[in-house]
This record gives structure tokens, sequence and C-alpha cells, in this order.
């Protein structure tokens, strides 16, 4: 592990990416006074924040991925309705389903991946490319959960290429890549073993972004500000303290101290800061400023998402693969997604975020940023889960429907509470599936965001 040493206060992991856009399911229109109004139904771009881009975002997009401002605030109006079509028909598609991502320098082409070539023409009706191809991704994600068992750092990564149909595994010794495979028993048809010179490792080194220092030496980033009850705190990874450790922020003053970590198998934790720290809605931006946050809907392969970290700053790329397995010399984990943002040592456990979408926290990597690099973060909604975490957002629900007391619409659907895709709750009398994995919060109602739940 490279654990970064610093005593002067270093900025923060901020993290800029995509969120969900378009969609446009319009909203009912206001009825006159006394009568009767229908459910406000707010688009992807409206309840997703990804119509109103900040400028630092988009900047750090144009940067990094050659665009156009144009091009950047439309590349996040795509990725936002590809994100809510892809969900949907794999939710329709089940067991056939193989994957979706985007393509272009706009995110302009989505494209859905079946086994099965009847499903090609709902494909297309759903506004989609389809592919018809060979493995379902469920088999090929089964089969890596086979190898992630007996990998060693002989063959770091292994992660499904949902582009190429295949299971990939990095080997960075000639043969462990088909020596893994033979052992583990995996149908060696499903498998694409690639040299690669990758070494994966932590990268050590309330805003989020913002450093921080444990037991007053090693430094790391916030990833994002969070509340627990009445506590305040932030997630970040679980590589950079035990519970216990004992932190100080980016001003060297006391902060709080670790109350839970994991690491390897996940790379996540998080710090309960002390009555002198404040959670805040933010993560750094380029100059210092503020990026909101106003929720936590991860983005689907092929999006652009940036990041910011307490050594290097602002840097975007792209997301490749999620569900990706590391092995790192201290462990494996799982569940992390591999993107082509590049970091350094010190910005670790320090915000991605897509637009104004919480995305994760810096686990590691290789490379850096003068040459180039991979890195992978744990995806946050894990985290807010497992801790029993609230996201700290910008989210403002607005007004009510009308003059008088609301009706409770009772239900199962609960605000806080972390949602997966295919989970399903009732509220209003009707019952919802999940289209794509988020923390509810008030704003976010199922019949108000079809973006994220489809009534069934």
């Amino acid at each position: 592990m490279l654990r970064r040493h610093a005593r002067t206060a270093c900025t923060v992991l901020a993290a800029a990416g995509l969120a969900l856009a378009g969609l446009q399911a319009g909203s009912a229109t206001a009825a006159p006074h006394g009568e009767d109004r229908a459910p406000t139904v707010r688009t992807a771009a409206d309840a997703l924040g990804a119509a109103s881009a900040q400028p630092e975002l988009l900047r750090a997009m144009q940067r990094d991925l050659g665009l156009t401002r144009a091009q950047a605030e439309n590349r996040l109006a795509n990725e936002a309705v590809a994100g809510a079509r892809a969900a949907g028909l794999r939710l329709d598609l089940g067991g056939a389903f193989a994957g979706a991502w985007v393509d272009g320098a706009e995110s302009g082409t989505l494209t859905v991946a079946t086994t099965r070539a009847a499903d090609a023409a709902a494909i297309r009706a759903a506004g989609a490319r389809a592919e018809v191809v060979t493995h379902g991704l469920t088999a090929l994600e089964r089969a890596k959960e086979v190898l992630d068992r007996a990998a060693t750092a002989e063959a770091p990564v292994r992660y499904v290429d949902v582009r190429a149909n295949v299971l990939v595994v990095e080997e960075a010794r000639a043969g462990a890549g088909a020596r893994l495979v033979a052992a583990t028993g995996v149908p060696r048809d499903l498998v694409k073993v690639v040299r690669t010179a990758e070494a994966p490792r932590p990268l050590y080194d309330l805003r989020g972004g913002d450093a921080y220092y444990m037991n007053g030496s090693g430094r790391c980033s916030v990833g994002f500000p969070i509340t627990k009850g009445t506590t305040q705190g932030f997630a970040t990874a679980g590589h950079c303290g035990r519970a216990g450790t004992s932190t100080s922020g980016f001003n060297q003053v006391a902060q709080g101290s670790f109350q839970a970590s994991v690491f390897p198998g996940n790379d996540m934790a998080w710090v309960a800061a002390n009555s002198n720290w404040t959670a805040t809605p933010y993560v750094k931006g380029a100059g210092g400023a503020n990026v909101q946050v106003t929720g936590s809907v991860l983005q689907p392969v092929g999006s652009s998402v940036c990041r910011s970290g307490s050594t290097t700053g602002w840097h975007c790329g792209t997301v490749q693969q999620h569900n990706t397995s590391v092995t790192y010399p201290e462990g494996t984990i799982s569940g992390v997604t591999r993107t082509t943002v590049c970091a350094e040592p010190g910005d670790s456990g320090g915000s991605y975020i897509s637009g104004s979408q919480a995305q994760g926290v810096t686990s590691g990597g290789s490379g850096n940023c003068s040459s180039g690099g991979t890195t992978y973060f744990q995806p946050l909604n894990p985290i807010l889960q497992n801790y029993g975490l609230t996201l700290k957002t910008t989210t403002d629900p607005g007004p009510g429907p009308g003059p008088g007391p609301e009706p409770e619409p009772g239900g199962t659907w609960a605000a806080g509470k972390v949602y997966a895709a295919g989970d399903t709750v009732t509220y209003g009398g009707a019952t919802y599936r999940c289209l794509q994995g988020h923390q509810a919060q008030t704003g976010w109602e199922p019949s108000n965001v079809p973006a994220l739940w489809q009534r069934v």
C-alpha cells in the first residue's frame, strides 16, 4: 500500500460525473384551485439534477474527454436516458439480458445485449440498439465469482466485458490466468486472458474530497458526508483505517474516528465526526467550488464519471465495468467499479460523482495522472446500506400538491432506505419495481420518478 504522509492541508476529492437526465415523462399540469390534482411526475433530469450540471463539472469533462460544453451537456442527458432504459430492459429480458453500454462522444447510442434473437425487436422499440450474444450476464458473473475465490495477485483483475460478452482475466505473470481457469473448472470459452502491467494497490496517501489524516500521519480523502441519526460524518475507503482509528481534518484539527471498516473483501468504512464538524451536501470541485450532491444513482458502463482528490484534483474518464474484482497484495475486493479516471496516493477514499449523483469512493488503481491510469471505486450504496447511513444531499422536495394537508399514501416504500434494481415496494395502493439502485429520499416517491420505479 502507498500511504501518503503530509503536514499541509490538501484539496478534496470532489467528484463530478453524470446524472440521469432526459426521460421526459413530464409533469402534470396544475389544476385550478379546489379541483383534484394529478400527482406530479418528476422527470429523471428534474429529480436527479442532470439538467443543471455545474460549470466546474462541465469544464472537467471538456478537458479530460475532449468535449465541447454542448457535447458534455448532451452526454449527461443521453446517459441519464440510457440508464433508465437499460434498467427497464434488464428486468424485462430476465436471464437473457447480457449487459448494456453507451457509445459515442455524446453517449448517443445505447446498446442492450441479449441471448435471444426474439428480443431484438423489443429492444429496438425501447430506443436501443440490439445485439444478440452467446452468454447471459448472470452466467458470466457467476463464473467470475468462482474465479474470485481462488485468485491471487498474479491475476489481479477480473471483470465481465459486456461489449465483448466475455469474462476477462488480467494476468500479471504469464500463464497465471490459464492456471486460475483450469484450477476452478470455469469453462474456457467464457474467459479471455490478457496480460497487464497493472499492480493495483490502495491509494493511501466534511465536504467530499477534502483531505483527512489517520492517527496524525497517513492521508486519505473524504468520500461523501453522511448522517446516522444525529451523528454526522462521512463514508470513505476501508483500507484507510480500522474501527477506532482517530482522524483529523484537512486543517489538522481533531475530527473523529472510524466506526466500522471492511478491507479486504470490500473497501468500505465510515467515520463519525465530533461536534466541531458539520456534514454538508457537497464535494469539493475545481478551484474549491462546491459541487452539489442530490442522490446516489449508479450510472451504466460507458458513462462519464469525474473524480477529485486531495492529491490530484479534478479528473474525468468513463466507467469501464461494474462488479469488478481486484486482488491487491492485501487480498481480494469484489463489487468495485473500474474506470479510466486517474488517481495517485492520497486520493483514496475520495468522491466519484456523475453530474450530481454520488457514485462511490476511491479504492485503488494503477498508473498516475501524468501518464494516465486505471482506478477502482467502491460503490456508495452498499456502504450506506451496510452501515445504516443517510447520504447528505441538497435535494429539496419542493411544495406539496396544493392547499391543505398532503395525504399519507402508506405502503412499504421509505425515504432513507437503499433499494436495489428489482426490489418491489408498495406506495399509494400500487406496487412498484425498482429500476436503478439508489437511496430513497423525499421527492423520489415511486409515483414521482419513473426513471427509478416501474409500476407493476
